[in-house]
């Protein structure tokens, strides 16, 4: 799996349990090459506007997402998950369309 996939992997939900859902592989993280992911969601709605963002089925990359239906890529929901945990790579977004998600994740965080 590498950076750009859209992977399973067992995340936190509000309810407290743990699922196993899609996730967007951001980056290698140090020291030990833990994945940094977000969470994929088809609640459409919890999109915040100029942070998160939509895969819809119209765009480009969409049918190498391995994506089922339109769906939120949450940059709000954060993990860091030991590769032994991703329980496989179900397709990837386009490498502009990372490029810019990881663009908004450190744009917001640099903000002062």
């Amino acid at each position: 799996m590498k950076q750009g996939d859209i992977v399973l992997t067992p995340l936190p939900q509000a309810d407290g349990q743990i699922e196993n859902r899609p996730a967007l592989f951001l980056r290698v993280m140090p020291p030990f090459n833990d994945a940094l992911v977000c969470g994929i969601s088809t609640q459409l709605h919890q999109k915040v506007s100029g942070f998160d963002e939509i895969i819809a089925r119209q765009d480009r990359d969409f049918a190498s997402s391995g994506l089922v239906s339109d769906s939120l890529v949450r940059l709000g929901f954060l993990a860091v998950i030991p590769n032994s945990k991703l329980i496989g790579s179900v397709g990837s977004i386009s490498p502009e369309r990372h490029k810019r998600l990881l663009k908004k994740l450190s744009d917001h965080l640099l903000k002062v």
